[in-house]
């Protein structure tokens, strides 16, 4: 091995992205991370929202009965319950610490519910797209419980691996059908600084939702987002009140993508076929 073949090239934060607060479902407050006009989505990744409240009136309505086609949804709780059902048979409760993996394939109607009537609600959503050849399959459904999640520490740090691997080879559960995801929940204590590696060719971001990080001359602060560069790792540093974050990336999937609200597919023309389809109640 040549002295080339051990040079990393260290992601820089290229943008940050700020939390725009908004309502969906039934009229439940969240915080869209991605998914809004300032930074519509990050191939493969189409929507990220984060739920946190300790009022129950800005979450208790929940998201009724309401169809999905052509991607991937994964909720990840931090605090509290949340019931979910659909026409597939699939139902559970994800609690504090859990992540539920759906892929909704060529179609699926289902309901996420808050499983309490007061206290804390705290969580995300994300939504990762499908390949074309993929946008028709059949759907699926894997829940992972806190017990269930790997955690690995190393100085200041403390890795809860959702889905993928670390860099020191720490495997989370969960699956995409496709995009070979890194999936990682990151606490800082303050002033610690994590050196992580990434797949140099996939997408990748990270999400701040308690204090700052910094890599480089970027930082990024609760409730905001930061794009990270090409390259093939990325060194974050708590700021003093410590920080605590996702750090996500995945394979891009390079193809057109046409959205109407609960479906995401490649062309107009598909869109409209969902439509008939849910109507039709070929869900």
């Amino acid at each position: 091995m040549t002295a080339t073949d051990t040079l990393t090239r260290p992601r820089k934060i290229t943008k940050v992205s700020r939390g725009l607060p908004t309502s969906d479902g039934a009229g439940v407050k969240l915080t869209r991370m991605l998914g809004h006009r300032g930074l519509m989505d990050l191939d493969p990744f189409l929507m990220l929202d984060q739920i946190r409240s300790d009022d129950s009136a800005d979450y208790m309505a929940g998201f009724p009965n309401h169809p999905h086609r052509g991607f991937e949804t994964v909720t990840i709780m931090l605090d509290g319950r949340m019931r979910h059902g659909d026409n597939k048979g699939h139902s559970g409760v994800i609690e504090g610490g859990g992540i539920q993996w759906m892929t909704a394939g060529r179609g699926i109607v289902h309901s996420e519910i808050p499983e309490q009537e007061d206290g804390r609600l705290w969580g995300f959503q994300l939504w990762v797209n499908l390949p074309s050849h993929m946008k028709m399959t059949d759907p699926g459904y894997q829940e992972f419980g806190k017990d269930e999640i790997p955690v690995e520490t190393r100085d200041g740090a403390t890795l809860r691996v959702l889905a993928g691997k670390s860099a020191s080879g720490v495997e989370g559960p969960a699956k995409s059908v496709s995009i070979q995801p890194t999936l990682i929940d990151i606490v800082l204590e303050p002033g610690a600084t994590l050196r992580e590696s990434i797949d140099a060719d996939h997408t990748a971001f990270i999400a701040v939702y308690k204090g700052m990080v910094s890599s480089g001359e970027g930082r990024v602060s609760d409730p905001d987002l930061g794009v990270l560069e090409d390259g093939d790792t990325i060194e974050l540093t708590a700021g003093p009140e410590g920080a605590s974050l996702l750090l996500v990336a995945g394979k891009p999937i390079n193809e057109p993508v046409a959205r109407y609200g609960p479906f995401v597919m490649n062309t107009e023309a598909e869109l409209h076929q969902a439509v008939r389809d849910f109507q039709a109640g070929r869900f």
